[in-house]
């Protein structure tokens, strides 16, 4: 007969700043209370799995040498992952309308989806960039800090629900319906695909190695991060915007207070001054 399952009792005041704690170590996001129900909902079934009936014994397993597989697995469950296709229209629109007929350099265009999670924000990207830069070599890369999510965005297959946001001609172009055990399901195509690469990343380390970019998304991110957090990232950003690029952020957040060379182009879209660029 096997024994029961533990039941995780809820979590206390002590376990919620622990558990922030160590998220904020490692990404730089900041857990802030009322989020106590979030983080329950997406660490419970993980301590059932493990047979652990408190937060307490969880975090306890986390510190013990040898867990940082654990530990990468909690910062998966606990990061935020909503996305879909086409989310915040404009910033496609002003991708296709000003960025790329402007684009004059003698060399690959690059984009970064800096935190890219299940991949529909980088391959809206290249559905957009494939039409607006026909006889430019492009690419995208997306990153982000969930291995889990950078696995399922290389695969690129998703409901065929989330094609409801794509525009039709689009559609037909770059993505595939599933058949047999894919059924219900759609892919990106693979000429699409091969334009696009994603890599397990953390914003808050040194992100030199991914080379430089005309475009960098960070959409919808820092939010998540506290005043300190945001001030720190975006100088590492601009490392990687060559002169004339764009760092665009959400609808919703602002980099006012922050610092920088950056200037306000439209409502969340800035520019790295320089390159010739209009």
């Amino acid at each position: 007969m096997t024994a029961p399952i533990a039941t995780p009792s809820g979590i206390t005041s002590d376990e919620f700043l622990a558990i922030g704690e160590l998220l904020y170590r490692r990404t730089g996001i900041r857990l802030v209370p009322g989020k106590e129900a979030l983080v329950m909902g997406r660490l419970d079934r993980r301590l059932r799995q493990l047979g652990m009936a408190s937060y307490s014994e969880y975090l306890r397993f986390l510190r013990q040498p040898g867990h940082q597989d654990e530990v990468g697995r909690a910062i998966d469950l606990l990061t935020t992952n909503e996305t879909y296709f086409f989310r915040e229209e404009q910033h496609f629109d002003f991708l296709a309308r000003v960025v790329a007929p402007a684009y004059r350099a003698n060399r690959q265009f690059r984009l970064w989806s800096a935190a890219s999670s299940s991949g529909e924000e980088a391959y809206t990207a290249a559905m957009v960039l494939a039409g607006a830069l026909p006889d430019t070599a492009w690419e995208v890369v997306g990153s982000d800090v969930s291995s889990r999510m950078v696995q399922r965005a290389q695969r690129g297959i998703y409901p065929l629900a989330a094609a409801e946001r794509i525009p039709a001609a689009l559609l037909r172009k770059y993505c595939r319906k599933g058949r047999d055990e894919y059924d219900g399901m759609m892919a990106v195509a693979s000429q699409l695909r091969a334009k696009v690469s994603f890599v397990h990343a953390n914003l808050m380390d040194d992100l030199r190695r991914l080379g430089m970019f005309d475009v960098i998304l960070l959409r919808n991110v820092m939010i998540y991060f506290d005043v300190e957090g945001r001030a720190a990232l975006v100088p590492r950003l601009l490392e990687m915007l060559h002169p004339g690029g764009y760092l665009i952020v959400g609808l919703s957040e602002t980099l006012n207070g922050i610092s920088s060379r950056l200037r306000l182009v439209e409502p969340s879209v800035y520019q790295l001054p320089g390159g010739g660029r209009a």
